[in-house]
This record gives structure tokens, C-alpha cells and sequence, in this order.
């Protein structure tokens, strides 16, 4: 025998195993021979077929129970891990639990917790929004597994009537934000998470909030605006020649307005330019509206919303400052485009404007595009 083949050592148990002639009758019964000894055994009482039918739910148990305990094991592999739970109905304060067990990891995330069927947000839209935000930290050297959260803003406890807040998206100052609104709908309650990097910076010292927190903000979209929106709806008859003219668009300046060779009205005038298709504004409303001042006197332009890209919000029950113009676009069509000619005392009154090279005695006129009103 080859030396590599010889076992080696000593076996770890030796076997005693017994001879045959040391094994005594009782011990050792030839299969299916009792020896006479002991009963016999019974035959079944099941015919082949029940015998057969039985081994099936047999074997068809034994599979349901593997199968149940291989799904268990599964499930409990892939259960899902901590995750930030927001409830309640749109639109309406949310409840937002955020577990410590679940940690900050670096990265953006973008859930839509309620999926709206309206406009879909692009870069420079404007959104229409109720929201919340919380600073979310990492754990302490102490409790590394554990972080922390904390409320620091939320529409919701803004007085009624101001908890909408128009986003223009792509200026919010948060990039992380304008980056996971871009593409979601109106009429959707979007969670996001979003880290350091992607958020405030140094903006936001101030509201206790460092440089390595991250961010989580529920926002609920309620409307949403393109960029540079107009009115639409049905041209009207501009027939008063000695009332300003409104001519086209200009790319983003707003429409033309081209003030005539004459004295400027004593009263207030209130002109359709475009009629809207939507329902009529009341004095209990807050417009959402794109705008364009200009001085009766020069014709120079003193304000415009289309210049900026962002539309604005009024509330039309406002009796300070131009209650002219306020007072003239409640009753107007949603999706209309209104001309206001304001003397001083329905505009910027005896003293004007100085700042925005208005006098005391000067007419303004404005072309106002009536986009919506806030939901309440």
C-alpha cells in the first residue's frame, strides 16, 4: 500500500461492534418474520385509493409549511427598514414621525406620499404650496446609531388666509428642493429628504440649523403656474382712444402698453382686455397674479412681475396702499387680463412714490393677468 494511502493515527471512536453468533434470537428478527413472537400486524383498514389520497395531503402539508416558512425567512430578510411615516389629509397639517433608528445618509430622496393628477412641475414654475420642514442631525458621538429631528417651519401655523406660500421653483434657495419638486403634480404631498449638501448652507445659521444637518420637508401642491403665465380667454374691443392701448406680449416684459396724447381721467377705469373662462373673483379672495405698472405722465415702467418670473399674490379685501387696485380686479373673471387706471387718491395718494419715480399727483395704469385664486 502506498504511504499516502495508510491511515494515519488511531481512529477517533472505536466501534465494538458484536459477532453473530453473540446475537440472541429476540434481538434479530428477519424482515417481515415475527418468529412467532408478538402479535401480528394488523392489515390497514384503507382501501389503496384512501391510502393514496392520504400520502397526498400528506406531502401537499409538508410543501405548505415549507413554503410558509421559506416566505417568513424571505420577509424577514427583506423587511423594510425604519422609514419617515407622514399622515393625514392633504392640505391639512400632517402628522410626520421621523425614527431615530433612521439615519441621514447623504443622499437625496424624493417619495410622492400622495400622487396629484395635475399640472407637472418645471424648472421656474411657480407652485402654490403648503408645507413643513424639519432639521434632521446625525447621532452624537454617544449614540451614533440614534438621530435627531426638529419642527423649524410650517405654513400651517401662519394666520388664516397666508398659509398658501408661492414657490417659484429653481429660487427657493434649497436645492435639494427646487431638484425634487421639478416633474411631481398638483394635487400631490411630496416627502423629501434632503441632505446637507442640497440644502440651505450657511442661509441657515440663523434659524439654528448647521452646516452638516439634513433636511426633511412635506410639501403639498395645490396649484401649480408655468413660467411668465398670461391670461386666456376672449380679446375685447379696445374703442376709447383716449384710454391707454395694450398691445402683445413682449418676452418676458408683459404686454405692450402705450399711453395716449392726453390728460389722464379724473376717475377710476376698469377695462376687460382678455375675458378669463373661470369664475369670478370676491372681495374674500387672494389672486395669483402676473402684473405691469407704468407712470401716465412718461409711460415709464415702475414695476413688472413678468421681468421678475414670478407672478404675485394679493389679497383683494386689502383697503391700504392702491385700494384702486384691489378694488378693481374683485368681480373679474379668473384667466382675464384687466387694465386699471388709478387716479392718486385710488392709487399712491398725495404723497406717491418716490422710490419708484412716482408723484403725488400722478395716474398710474396697470395691466393685470388674473391667473387663480388661492384655494382656502
Amino acid at each position: 500500500m502506498p504511504e499516502d494511502d495508510k491511515p494515519r493515527g488511531e481512529p477517533a471512536v472505536k466501534a465494538k461492534l458484536p459477532s453473530a453468533k453473540n446475537i440472541r434470537s429476540p434481538e434479530f428478527t428477519p424482515h417481515g418474520i415475527s418468529g412467532g413472537r408478538g402479535r401480528s400486524p394488523r392489515p390497514s383498514a384503507l382501501t389503496a385509493a384512501q391510502a393514496r389520497r392520504r400520502r397526498r395531503l400528506s406531502i401537499a402539508a409538508t410543501v405548505v409549511a415549507v413554503l410558509a416558512l421559506a416566505g417568513a425567512t424571505t420577509w424577514y430578510v427583506t423587511r423594510p427598514g425604519p422609514q419617515i411615516e407622514v399622515t393625514g389629509a392633504f392640505g391639512q397639517a400632517p402628522k410626520v414621525t421621523i425614527p431615530k433608528s433612521l439615519l441621514p445618509d447623504g443622499k437625496l430622496k424624493v417619495t410622492a406620499k400622495i400622487k396629484g393628477t395635475g399640472r407637472k412641475i418645471a424648472n421656474g414654475d411657480t407652485a402654490l404650496v403648503k408645507f413643513v420642514f424639519y432639521q434632521w442631525s446625525k447621532g452624537t458621538d454617544d449614540k451614533a446609531t440614534e438621530s435627531t429631528s426638529k419642527e423649524i417651519r410650517s405654513s400651517y401655523e401662519l394666520p388664516a388666509g397666508e398659509q398658501v406660500v408661492p414657490m417659484q421653483i429653481g429660487k427657493t434657495d434649497v436645492k435639494g428642493l427646487d431638484k425634487g419638486l421639478v416633474g411631481q403634480t398638483a394635487g400631490s404631498r411630496v416627502v423629501l429628504q434632503v441632505p446637507p449638501k442640497e440644502g440651505f448652507g450657511q442661509s441657515a445659521a440663523p434659524m439654528g440649523i448647521g452646516e452638516d444637518d439634513s433636511l426633511v420637508f412635506v410639501v403639498d401642491i395645490l396649484a401649480v403656474y408655468p413660467k411668465n403665465a398670461e391670461a386666456q380667454g376672449t380679446p375685447k374691443p379696445q374703442k376709447d382712444e383716449d384710454l391707454p392701448s395694450v398691445g402683445a406680449m413682449e418676452a418676458g416684459k408683459g404686454p405692450k402698453i402705450t399711453i395716449p396724447k392726453a390728460d389722464p381721467p379724473k376717475d377710476m377705469q376698469v377695462k376687460t382686455i382678455i375675458e378669463g373662462n373661470g369664475p369670478k373673483t370676491t372681495k374674500d379672495d387672494t389672486a395669483l397674479v402676473n402684473y405691469k405698472g407704468v407712470i401716465w405722465r412718461d409711460g415709464k415702467e415702475f414695476d413688472n412681475s413678468w421681468s421678475k418670473g414670478s407672478p404675485a399674490m394679493f389679497k383683494l379685501d386689502t383697503t391700504e396702499g392702491m385700494k384702486g387696485f384691489f378694488k378693481g380686479l374683485q368681480g373679474q373673471k379668473v384667466g382675464s387680463r384687466v387694465m386699471l387706471v388709478l387716479p392718486p387718491d385710488e392709487g399712491y395718494g398725495k404723497d406717491g412714490n418716490p422710490q419708484a419715480g412716482i408723484k403725488g399727483d400722478d395716474t398710474t395704469v396697470f395691466v393685470v393677468d388674473i391667473l387663480g385664486t388661492v384655494p382656502k
